[in-house]
């Protein structure tokens, strides 16, 4: 079982590396849970792609720390996405949760996404969010107190593989689009499909 300080211990890492220790991991609001499968990950002040990289404002300021924060922002005036801070506190780093598994509450999350395949319920960070029931009001939750949960997955034994984590360069972006900083589980359905960014 994951403890308070080794979930902190691990996401005070750099972005990058943490990013891929969160495939596996199940993020909990209430009666839903999902296992991540798809994340990515974006570097502040370093990362042309990230919120961060002019500096702190007052939509950005959770990313400065400190770590185990949730990171919640509005994009394309409709949907919610959010974020697990990493790093150091006052270095914004961050990394986004793509995608996911319904492993507990899938009535519920039918619910809130009707109309979706199970296959869509969790594909795509607005459709995360939605499914948890995450809103601009969750900003800065403490993954560790909640109400909403982070627990890292358990490490496999000697009996058994761990899964097999692929990296590519992140969706949509036009800052550092070359980075391979999306991480995914090999073979899930859940994960998402990868676009560039569109021309301007």
């Amino acid at each position: 079982m994951t403890t308070s300080r080794d979930l902190l211990a691990v996401l005070r890492g750099p972005a990058e590396q943490v990013a891929p220790l969160l495939l596996g991991a199940e993020l909990r609001n209430g009666p839903v849970a999902i296992r991540l499968t798809e994340v990515e990950a974006y570097a502040g002040a370093a990362d042309p792609g990230s919120h961060a990289f002019r500096g702190r404002t007052a939509r950005n300021a959770t990313m400065f720390g400190p770590a185990g924060r949730l990171y919640c922002y509005f994009t394309y005036g409709m949907h919610v996405c959010c974020n697990v801070v990493t790093g150091p506190e006052g270095e914004a780093s961050a990394v986004l949760l793509r995608a996911g598994e319904v492993v507990d509450g899938l009535e519920l999350v039918r619910e809130r996404r009707p109309g979706s395949t199970d296959r869509d319920l969790v594909r795509g960070p607005a459709r995360l969010c939605r499914a948890l029931d995450i809103s601009l009001d969750d900003d800065g939750t403490d993954l560790v107190a909640g109400p909403i949960r982070l627990t890292l997955p358990e490490p496999p034994d000697s009996e058994r593989l761990a899964p097999e984590v692929c990296s590519g360069p992140r969706v949509g972006l036009r800052g550092a689009p070359e980075r391979p900083w999306r991480f995914w589980l090999a073979g899930e359905r859940s994960v998402s499909a990868y676009r560039p960014a569109k021309p301007r």
